[in-house]
C-alpha cells in the first residue's frame, strides 16, 4: 500500500477529527440557548464588530454566502441581528445585532472556560496549537 494514503499518515484526519469532537462538545452547551455552533462562532463576529456586512462576515469565518445566508435568517427570526440593505450599495447586505443579540452575550459567557476544561492541553501546548492553526488558516 501506498503510505501516503494510511490514514494515519494523513494531518488531514487528526484536524478533521478534533474539529468535530470540539464541536460535539459545544452542543450541549449551546443548545439551551438555542445556538448552533456555527450561530454562536457568527453571534461572537456580532459581537465585536456590532454591524458587517455578509462579504466581511463570511470572510472572517471561512464560510460561503450559501451557508451564511441561512444561518442569518434563522438568526434574523430568533430576533439576535437584522438585515439591511447598505445605502451606499443596494448590493450589499448588512447584518446588525440587536438587543436580544447582546444579551445572548452573557448567556454564553462562562461557554468559553466550560470548553477550556474538556482539553487536556497545556496552557502553553494550547496556545502553540493555536498559533499553528492560525498559520494554516492564513494559508486559505
Amino acid at each position: 500500500m501506498n503510505e501516503s494514503l494510511k490514514l494515519e499518515n494523513q494531518l488531514c484526519f487528526p484536524l478533521y477529527a478534533c474539529a468535530k469532537e470540539v464541536v460535539r462538545r459545544y452542543t450541549p452547551l449551546l443548545e439551551p440557548l438555542g445556538l448552533t455552533y456555527t450561530q454562536y462562532i457568527a453571534m461572537m463576529v456580532m459581537w465585536e464588530y456590532k454591524s458587517i456586512s455578509i462579504r466581511d462576515m463570511g470572510k472572517l469565518l471561512f464560510l460561503d454566502s450559501g451557508t451564511l445566508t441561512p444561518l442569518l435568517k434563522k438568526m434574523e427570526k430568533a430576533g439576535w441581528i437584522i438585515r439591511q440593505r447598505s445605502g451606499l450599495d443596494e448590493r450589499m447586505v448588512i447584518v446588525s445585532i440587536t438587543e436580544r443579540g447582546e444579551e445572548l452575550q452573557e448567556k454564553v459567557a462562562e461557554i468559553p472556560a466550560k470548553m477550556a476544561g474538556c482539553l487536556t492541553l497545556e496552557s502553553n501546548e494550547a496556545m502553540q496549537l493555536y498559533t499553528l492553526l492560525h498559520k494554516l488558516m492564513e494559508t486559505f
